[in-house]
């Protein structure tokens, strides 16, 4: 058993989670007679190896920057947050019928009016189910799994039933959005090789910089990180469960919502009836178990998670692998994440004798000093 700290525990899990991902990739195709090596090499040049690709990759990554930090959020607060897809999707519409319903406004009105409708529309989705689970203690997976549903079907129906026909080419498709309601942007897309790359790769450079501010330096933040430590020791202190809960699930609402707008205004510039959930959502929350659920992980993982869907396109034609060997690295990767427990056996962290007090600054506890206090085991627990 290696002895480390929590720190770096927490950098070699998805380290090694990923190593062991695709080594078990590396073993299927050996087993069917395809060469690994030459397999990679196609998928990292596919994804990186042209300013095209590369514009493809970043495209890629910037959906699930905001999916993965609605799921981190809800992480935090103790929440497994499976209504992404849902959620995404109802910002995707809303935004898209936004633009489409005010084509005259000028860009700098409408562009931000779509991107926070999109997030309203995400936030209300996962406030009905951060609403049940706060005054009824209803499951928060089944609501949002059925939540899911609810929202795919009724995107359909609004789409085909009530938006005006003057909004759509057909029953299944809505017209393009115009530029005054789009994030592309010229410059960068000719910089990237013609890529279908856009501004919302800024959006989510921002995103998570305010994920980090908010977790790190907010009373916000603290709260929601407390509640998911220790309900019981939060509300010992003062603070409201039941609000930290609704307000944990509308923030990772908006922000899935957000990665649902960056589809609609950025990749497709225009919505078209979706026969399941989409896709963004389940990548956005294996993004965040990858990327442990803070800001540079989730950017790194989902970088990572783009360059296997593209560059697995290039894996496909240039080397002849099925593009089915990415998705199996990908469930690798999360299943290596997912089994702590064998890594808890690798790993043993190192015990520190004294804890710092998280409600009072300059206290610290000791290991006979109020161990058994809500206080303590807050801080023990995280």
């Amino acid at each position: 058993m290696i002895k480390v700290t929590a720190k770096q525990k927490r950098l070699l899990v998805p380290l090694i989670s990923v190593i062991a991902g695709f080594l078990v990739g590396a073993i299927i195709m050996l087993i069917w007679s395809y060469n690994p090596f030459s397999a990679y090499a196609a998928m990292f040049n596919g994804a990186l190896g042209t300013m095209s690709g590369l514009g493809e990759t970043i495209r890629e990554a910037t959906p699930l920057i905001f999916t993965a930090i609605g799921f981190a959020i809800a992480s935090k607060a103790g929440f497994f947050n499976i209504g992404l897809p849902g959620q995404a999707q109802a910002g995707w519409l809303t935004s898209v019928w936004v633009v489409l319903a005010n084509p005259n406004l000028p860009k700098y009105i409408l562009l931000p009016l779509a991107i926070i409708a999109g997030a309203f529309a995400g936030a209300i989705v996962a406030g009905i189910a951060g609403y049940l689970r706060a005054y009824f203690g209803t499951n928060e997976v089944i609501t949002t799994i059925m939540l899911n549903y609810i929202v795919l079907y009724l995107c359909q129906y609004l789409m085909q039933q009530i938006m005006p026909s003057s909004l759509r080419t057909d029953t299944d498709t809505t017209k393009d959005i115009g530029s005054n309601g789009s994030l592309h942007i010229d410059w960068l897309s000719h910089l990237f090789g013609d890529s279908r790359i856009n501004a919302g790769i800024f959006l989510g450079i921002i995103a998570l910089v305010i994920f980090w501010f908010l977790m790190k330096k907010t009373t916000v933040g603290f709260e929601i990180k407390a509640v998911g430590l220790n309900p019981f020791a939060s509300r010992y202190a003062g603070m409201s469960t039941k609000k930290n809960i609704i307000v944990s699930m509308l923030l990772s609402g908006a922000f899935a919502g957000i990665g649902g707008v960056v589809q609609g205004l950025g990749t497709y510039q225009n919505y078209f009836t979706q026969t399941s959930s989409v896709d963004i959502g389940w990548d956005g929350l294996s993004v965040a178990l990858l990327g442990n659920s803070t800001a540079i992980g989730i950017l790194l993982a989902a970088l990572l998670f783009s360059i296997l869907k593209i560059g697995g396109l290039g894996m496909q034609t240039a080397a002849g692998v099925p593009y089915e060997i990415v998705s199996i690295v990908i469930a690798a990767i999360i299943f290596f994440i997912a089994i702590s427990y064998v890594f808890d056996l690798l790993f043993k962290i190192k015990k520190s004798k004294t804890y710092r007090h998280p409600l009072k600054k300059g206290v610290e506890i000791g290991p006979n000093n109020g161990v058994d206090s809500p206080d303590f085991k807050l801080q023990k627990e995280g």
